[in-house]
């Protein structure tokens, strides 16, 4: 932090950061300075206009495309594309995991001459109940474990990784073996994680619609919990409505929570939303004590879901590191 602010302030005008602009060239300087063979950087908002653009990026992924940040990136599938098109550069590799690319995602991806990868189109995948195949651009990969990542997407999301290294071989070799045994270890913290233990809790940052109904479905594919308990603190500038729509039939027990930051929905306005589906919530003033609740209230073989912000869930997990020590 210290270099970037003396590199700042050695310009004729110097200009104001943003915290994300800042903590973005202090990473790049330690990536500088660490001499790494790889850098995986991921886009916190939209794509053309987000910090991490400011690198040329040999691939560039877009996993999937919804409605988040409409105030913006725009209101409309193919107004964000183009926002997230932009990470996207020419002669690169471009991949899009989302089985219904936007028009313009395709249209900007061949206007720059960026080498675009289609799911659907340029590779594929199936898979059984033991098993998955991967097959792109005169490549095939047989008899795949299962990501260790749990969730109803994972699979579109291993197949976009594999399209990447598959086309980055040439100046990133990397095994079949080695495939194998990043979809074996992989892990993810927040991102559907169950923890071992009973009750079942499962954490999950999913505050869009597409997200938590990718959250919903793989809910439901899990075993049997007689009652499902949801510790729930989300953003004020999200489609809330839309975040708990494809979960009000799965959760049984609502616990709404504020959260340490200005931009979110107070506890009493998440349970005023609730209210008006007919869904009773009571209310706290931190994820560990809406946390606290619904472990006090479950069952050994009920289920706590903790979702709506990486606030909530990282909340809900720093109480239960305190409370382990």
């Amino acid at each position: 932090f210290e270099r970037v602010e003396q590199a700042r302030c050695r310009l004729s005008d110097p200009p104001t950061l943003t915290y994300f602009e800042f903590t973005t060239l202090a990473i790049m300087d330690i990536f500088a300075n660490a001499s790494v063979d790889a850098v995986i950087l991921e886009v916190g908002m939209g794509g053309r206009l987000d910090a991490v653009n400011i690198v040329d990026a040999d691939c560039a992924i877009v996993t999937s495309i919804d409605l988040d940040h409409m105030a913006y990136l725009g209101n409309t599938r193919e107004a964000i594309a183009f926002e997230k098109a932009g990470i996207f550069r020419t002669k690169a590799i471009a991949i899009c995991a989302d089985p219904m690319p936007p028009t313009s995602l395709i249209n900007h991806a061949n206007t720059i001459g960026a080498d675009l990868w289609l799911m659907g189109k340029d590779y594929s995948f199936t898979g059984d109940q033991q098993q998955w195949g991967w097959t792109g651009r005169g490549k095939r990969f047989s008899g795949l474990g299962y990501p260790a990542l749990r969730g109803a997407n994972q699979l579109l999301n291993a197949s976009a990784v594999i399209a990447a290294l598959i086309a980055l071989h040439d100046r990133l070799p990397v095994s079949a073996q080695d495939i194998r045994n990043g979809l074996a270890l992989v892990e993810l913290p927040g991102r559907f994680q169950v923890l071992p233990g009973r009750p079942t809790v499962v954490l999950d940052v999913a505050h869009n619609p597409h997200a938590a109904a990718t959250l919903a479905e793989s809910i439901e594919a899990m075993a049997y919990h007689p009652y499902t308990y949801a510790v729930f603190g989300a953003m004020a500038d999200k489609d809330i409505d839309g975040v708990l729509k494809p979960l009000l039939n799965t959760v049984d027990y609502w616990y709404c929570t504020d959260l340490p930051t200005p931009r979110a929905a107070s506890a009493s306005d998440l349970a005023k939303r609730l209210r008006a589906f007919n869904k009773e919530a009571l209310v706290f003033m931190d994820p560990g004590a809406a946390y606290q609740a619904a472990l006090d209230k479950a069952g050994e073989g009920d289920r706590i879901l903790v979702f709506g912000s990486f606030y909530t869930v990282s909340g809900v997990m720093a109480y239960r590191n305190n409370q382990a020590h």
